[in-house]
């Protein structure tokens, strides 16, 4: 199946979990779906890069030779492909035989002070999967998640608390699902505890759950 049947396919709003079955069971359409998005000037690079995504969280082997590709897109202004590439990227931690994302550790983890918010969120709630596969960066990862503390996000080109207190609530969340591997825990704890002041109550159940847990 080529470029053109897929895209039609997308333009057709055919069922998510078929094109990524489709795809899965013939590998040589991800070369299709990765030209569409540096080439396809609309919409439907959006849909080939979902379905790379979701296609990395059950064959990551299949999208790791694409690696350098999603560590680009972390680059460019089009923050829909960047979000997306974040996820992806953490997806492909578990089969990472070449040890790329240490390469790119600091274009990865540089968002997390700022200035946009959902970039910082979705490596923050990522993280986790990279703590587990290459457990030798948690320290250096649990830094960095903690930095999100006094981050500075905007929205709508404004100063914005309210996303960091949102940020902060992703923050907890990896930090329940590691905590067995970190080995500074005090100040993860103060975080925590910080959060026990979020207005967000949503952030404070959170904080009040992951206190009680541990």
């Amino acid at each position: 199946m080529g470029r053109r049947n897929i895209v039609e396919q997308l333009k057709q709003k055919e069922d998510t979990s078929k094109l990524v079955n489709q795809v899965i069971k013939n590998p040589e359409q991800i070369e299709i779906l990765v030209n569409t998005i540096q080439n396809e000037k609309g919409s439907i690079k959006f849909g080939c890069e979902k379905i790379l995504r979701l296609i990395s969280e059950k064959s990551p082997e299949l999208i790791y030779p694409y690696f350098d590709f999603f560590a680009n897109l972390l680059d460019i202004d089009n923050n829909f492909l960047k979000w997306g590439a974040i996820i992806t990227i953490s997806n492909l931690i578990s089969v990472d035989i070449e040890n790329k994302f240490e390469k790119i550790f600091e274009k990865y983890y540089k968002p997390v002070t700022g200035p946009v918010m959902v970039s910082a969120a979705n490596i923050i709630g990522n993280s986790w999967k990279i703590i587990q596969s290459k457990p030798h960066l948690t320290g250096k990862i649990i830094n960095r998640i903690l930095k999100s503390e006094k981050a500075e996000y905007y929205h709508k080109g404004e100063l914005s608390p309210e996303c960091k207190k949102i940020v902060c609530g992703s923050a907890i969340d990896t930090f329940e699902k590691i905590f067995d591997q970190i080995k500074n825990k005090k100040q993860v704890i103060l975080f925590v505890k910080n959060q026990l002041k979020n207005s967000r109550l949503k952030v404070r159940k959170k904080a009040e759950k992951f206190l009680a847990k541990i």
